[in-house]
């Protein structure tokens, strides 16, 4: 399925600053045709990419003058981004508490939300959908109802928060039950009101699933940008030092013909 992805920003640099940016589709979504245009007051800069996890593009501008900051990103791509086998070293970053997805918490309110987490026989596949579903039935989508700060624990208690949100309450609850997981940051055509999103890939079965408790998008149509433990690791700019001043976000995603139909049940990856 063939898609095209934009991401335009506005920012205005007020001392001079280091930022990395995660816009970029993955190396993995194999874009087709693609350009990365960024400018102060005019002026291009110079960019540097650095390869992150999960076949993620990082871009990291150094040394960004004061001045009026834009980002102008496309990109035509043949694939959503297909994942990696999982190895070793990243079980064992992707079943650990993270930032943003507090397991400690709430290890014991997922133990008794989801007590089949305890059998000798576990189904791994059917205690994803069951908290996927527990997720999405138990949480509002609304926007400005969450911090940045707001861990998966916050969102337990809310009750309400957006997409990074439902993730990183989906990921507590399913590393605390065993189940590998991490949030990917992703252009998704189809999405209302059209924004970067924020899914969850779990590993059961041998490979790595997308799930989006939020279902606010098809799956089968989403292009990944970043893979991480969670928001800390895929979010699409940070400021490393200096001032900035955000402006304006304009996202756009676009699929070639009709949008895939998508009833959230079934397993279903990047592909």
């Amino acid at each position: 399925m063939q898609r095209t992805v934009t991401a335009n920003i506005t920012a205005t640099i007020k001392s001079p600053a280091e930022l990395a940016l995660s816009v970029v589709v993955a190396r993995s979504a194999n874009p087709i045709d693609e350009h990365l245009h960024i400018t102060v007051n005019g002026r291009d800069l110079q960019v540097t990419e650095v390869a992150g996890s999960g076949g993620a593009r990082w871009h990291l501008l150094k040394e960004v003058p004061v001045g009026d900051f834009v980002l102008d990103y496309g990109a035509t791509v043949s694939s959503g981004g297909a994942a990696q086998a999982l190895s070793p070293g990243e079980r064992i970053s992707y079943l650990r508490p993270s930032r943003y997805a507090d397991v400690d918490r709430l290890e014991a309110t997922a133990r008794a939300l989801f007590p089949a987490a305890g059998g000798s026989d576990v189904d791994h596949a059917g205690l994803l959908r069951a908290v996927v579903d527990y997720v999405a039935d138990h949480t509002a989508y609304v926007i400005g109802s969450s911090r940045v700060t707001d861990g998966a624990s916050d969102t337990y208690v809310a009750r309400a928060g957006v997409c990074r949100d439902f993730g990183h309450l989906t990921i507590a609850f399913l590393r605390a039950l065993g189940i590998p997981a991490r949030l990917v940051s992703a252009y998704a055509p189809g999405l209302q009101p059209m924004d970067f999103h924020a899914v969850v890939e779990a590993h059961v079965q041998g490979a790595w699933h997308v799930v989006d408790p939020t279902r606010l998008a098809p799956r089968p149509s989403l292009v990944r940008i970043a893979t991480g433990t969670d928001a800390a690791e895929t979010a699409f700019m940070t400021t490393h030092s200096g001032d900035m001043r955000f402006g304006w976000l304009t996202v756009t995603a676009t699929t070639v013909g009709n949008l895939p139909q998508d009833d959230h049940t079934a397993l279903t990856r990047l592909t």
